[in-house]
């Protein structure tokens, strides 16, 4: 669960490479209702990538959620300040709490799926872009780095 993906490719491939081995990768995307445009559009745009390897995106209807919450399993999990996006990965300093078997994982799974049953997945022909769209995602991502 994350608000971001502006992701690099080392990290986007990895993930595209697990869902391409039949990793069952899910990612909810928060919000539907965006906080700023640009960054919003290039989520989009990490997303269609994603989707097109089989990595299973949801987008949360409701609005908007700041969480950043990641699972592994049933027993793996962490929670913390970091985006999946290039500041928060490479120059800021972040904090996550990693979780092993703790009663906590239980209830993030309880809330992930509360959270996944009010979520849209997307698919590749929902999140198709349109061709003035596709032009503004190429300028957005040469700047990717700066969001």
């Amino acid at each position: 669960m994350t608000p971001y993906i502006i992701i690099d490719d080392a990290l986007s491939s990895s993930l595209e490479n697990a869902a391409l081995r039949g990793v069952d990768v899910r990612i909810i995307i928060i919000p539907y209702v965006p906080d700023r445009k640009m960054v919003f559009v290039l989520t989009r745009n990490y997303a269609e990538r994603l989707i097109a390897s089989g990595v299973r995106i949801y987008e949360y209807r409701p609005g908007f959620v700041h969480a950043k919450a990641f699972m592994v399993d049933e027993d793996i999990a962490m929670v913390g300040t970091i985006n999946l996006d290039y500041r928060s990965l490479a120059h800021h300093f972040e904090d996550g709490v990693y979780l092993y078997k703790s009663p906590v994982v239980a209830a993030m799974q309880k809330d992930f799926k509360e959270t996944m049953a009010k979520s849209i997945e997307m698919s590749p022909k929902t999140i198709r872009s349109r061709p003035k769209e596709r032009v503004e995602k190429a300028l957005l991502q040469f700047f990717a780095p700066l969001f």
